[in-house]
């Protein structure tokens, strides 16, 4: 029974396990997006601009390009490379060669990507401006009848139990 003891964790710890990972949820929120959706990285009349509109893109998000490795690729550009679709000097080549390529967004930047091989031509071209993410929502202020409900906590209930333990004695001697 006492080994059956040592292997089960006791309510505090559950606890304090639960409390830890509550308080460590909101640091995980990065977002990876698919970029194009269900249709993913194509030149099927998907209009990237108009995917990425009403979407904010924040430091530590993703990005998740799907597409037919044979054909295409993902180019990171500069803004003139990006509007005259020329990828022959790009910043980063993303293609792996799996055609399914995971881009990091982790600086606060604008971003210009394309695919080469004449494909930009016809709309496969993505800009997004990452931002730093939103500040956490700010705690509603204290009242200003706080000050009873404090002086009620430290002084007050604290007699009260030292009353009751007086008068616990009191009764057992009695």
């Amino acid at each position: 029974m006492e080994q059956q003891r040592k292997g089960m964790a006791s309510p505090a710890a559950l606890a304090m396990l639960a409390c830890a990972v509550l308080v460590m949820i909101p640091a995980v929120s990065s977002v990876r997006y698919i970029v194009g959706s269900n249709m993913g990285w194509t030149n099927n009349n998907v209009n990237y601009t108009i995917w990425a509109q009403g979407k904010h893109f924040y430091n530590g998000d993703w990005l998740f390009f799907v597409y037919d490795r044979n054909q295409m690729n993902v180019l990171e550009v500069n803004k003139t490379d990006y509007e005259n679709c020329i990828s022959d000097h790009p910043l980063h080549n993303w293609t792996t060669g799996a055609g399914r390529d995971v881009v990091p967004l982790n600086v606060t930047r604008k971003y210009y990507f394309i695919s080469g091989k004449g494909f930009c031509y016809g709309g496969m071209k993505l800009a997004v401006l990452v931002e730093n993410p939103p500040p956490p929502p700010v705690a509603a202020p204290i009242k200003s009848g706080a000050s009873t409900y404090t002086l009620r906590g430290q002084i007050v209930i604290p007699a009260v139990f030292a009353i009751a333990a007086v008068w616990d004695s009191f009764l057992r001697v009695w």
